[in-house]
C-alpha cells in the first residue's frame, strides 16, 4: 500500500471499524483479522487498538473484559447507542464524498 492509500485509510479506519462493530461485538485481534479478511493486509495490530482506546475514550463503544484460555482477559468491544451515531454520520459523510469525487472522476463537477 502506498503513502497516499495509507493516508487514506487513516482517514477512514474508524468508520469501518465501528462498522465491523455494528455487526457483532469483537476483541482487537479478532478486528484486525477481518480488517485482513478484507484485504487491509498491511495494517498494523497497534494501529487498530490505538483506534479502538481512542473510540473507546470518546465513548463510542462499550468494553466488557471476558476471560481468555490464553492468558489475560479480552476486551471485548460493542457498539453503543453514541457508536451507532457516530457511524451513520460517517456513512452520511462517506455518501456525500463518493457523490463528489464520482462526480468529479466522470468530469461532471
Amino acid at each position: 500500500m502506498g503513502r497516499q492509500d495509507t493516508e487514506m485509510l487513516k482517514g477512514v479506519l474508524e468508520g469501518i471499524v465501528l462498522a465491523i462493530l455494528a455487526s457483532r461485538p469483537a476483541y482487537g485481534y479478532e478486528i484486525t483479522a477481518r480488517l485482513r479478511e478484507q484485504g487491509f493486509t498491511d495494517l498494523a495490530e497497534g494501529t487498530i487498538y490505538a483506534l479502538l482506546v481512542r473510540i473507546e475514550q470518546r465513548g463510542l463503544v462499550d468494553v466488557e473484559k471476558v476471560p481468555s484460555e490464553k492468558g489475560p482477559p479480552r476486551k471485548v468491544y460493542s457498539l453503543n447507542a453514541q457508536g451507532r451515531e457516530s457511524l451513520t454520520e460517517f456513512w452520511r459523510t462517506w455518501s456525500f464524498l463518493v457523490e463528489r469525487l464520482e462526480r468529479l472522476h466522470d468530469g461532471k463537477e
